[in-house]
């Protein structure tokens, strides 16, 4: 089988053939079919994990079809869809793992950093990681939403919002596109937040009930005029307009954080603790909550818009994605 490995700290995807992998008791070979790339990838040719060993294949946005399984294995057969995401299974003496406190979890397995991903035709992984993909749901469509989906879908379920609050989507890119959608779809008055005018038309046509441009005034100001927001999901990693968020928040308003940007966010906390605001971060979920974020969008027509890029572009396709070129999400097909 082909795969595109990381070799050595500071260095890209080489492509390699390998032997192909064999289930051990409790896990499944997955014919991978296509695997979404994510910004956090860059932990590994970045050496940014703790301990991260090489070489090693990337890629935690697994779409595919079982193609063998290991002893023992009762709730998958051979055949079915299944997704793998950034939680790759544990070996079940912890619960931090579950809350997705993945790099301070020894049991915990990180799928395509501390096991392989893929970012390959063929993959092992954990029977307890696999999520069930709904017949009629594309697999290069489920790819994204193993990661840019289910982390969006999980943070406004815990958001504290209910149907019909104010809710903000911060960015317009992979992630914010995605959660335009979903927040919509369970019945929020969406508000979708991003920079320039240009951009208005299309939020309207993700769902939004409002645009905000931050050119315009301040976004607390404007998240004001309409009743102030109940929950803001920071998708778009950007230390500044993270920090320009909280003051729009209603009371016990709740911005959750999603983009990870490289600088420290700024939050006034007289108005923090005035209007009993919170601040939380979100990372991604389990299999159950994957599989259920999925059955959401093949219920609801959420979709993610893609690139597609064959396994041996990975490079060309990453490079893209970290210049910010790709407009939405990226995904390598193995076909």
């Amino acid at each position: 089988m082909k795969v595109m490995a990381v070799r050595a700290q500071g260095e890209l995807f080489t492509e390699e053939e390998r032997d192909m992998p064999q289930p051990n008791a409790g896990e499944v070979l997955i014919k991978v079919h296509a695997c979404g790339i994510c910004h956090s990838d860059h932990l590994v040719p970045d050496g940014l994990w703790q301990n991260q060993q090489y070489p090693r294949v990337p890629g935690h946005e697994v779409a595919g079809v079982v193609e063998g399984i290991g002893d023992g294995e009762a709730r998958l057969k051979v055949g079915d869809k299944v997704g793998v995401g950034w939680h790759g299974g544990h070996d079940g003496t912890c619960n931090t793992c579950l809350a997705g406190h993945l790099q301070r979890c020894e049991n915990a397995q990180v799928t395509g950093i501390t096991t392989d991903g893929g970012y390959a035709e063929y993959m092992i992984a954990p029977s307890v990681a696999c999520a069930n993909i709904p017949d009629t749901l594309a697999l290069e469509e489920a790819a994204p939403l193993m990661c840019a989906g289910v982390t969006s879908f999980n943070a406004l379920k815990n958001s504290g919002a209910s149907p019909g609050d104010l809710v903000g989507i911060q960015g317009l890119g992979g992630l914010g596109h995605v959660a335009i959608q979903y927040a919509k779809a369970m019945g929020y008055e969406v508000v979708a937040i991003s920079r320039g005018a240009d951009k208005a038309s299309f939020a309207e046509e993700l769902g939004a009930d409002h645009y905000i441009d931050t050119q315009v005034s301040p976004v607390s100001e404007q998240l004001f005029a309409h009743g102030g927001a109940k929950a803001i999901l920071a998708t778009a990693p950007n230390a500044a307009s993270i920090s320009a968020l909280a003051d729009g928040l209603s009371v016990q308003g709740c911005l959750m954080v999603l983009g990870v940007p490289g600088e420290p966010i700024e939050i006034n906390v007289q108005g923090l603790v005035s209007f009993t605001r919170r601040i939380q971060g979100w990372s991604s979920g389990t299999a159950v909550d994957s599989t259920a974020a999925m059955a959401f969008a093949q219920a609801h027509g959420i979709k993610p818009m893609i690139e597609v890029f064959p396994l041996s572009q990975a490079n060309k396709a990453f490079e893209k994605m970290m210049a910010g070129n790709i407009r939405f999400r990226a995904v390598l097909t193995m076909d």
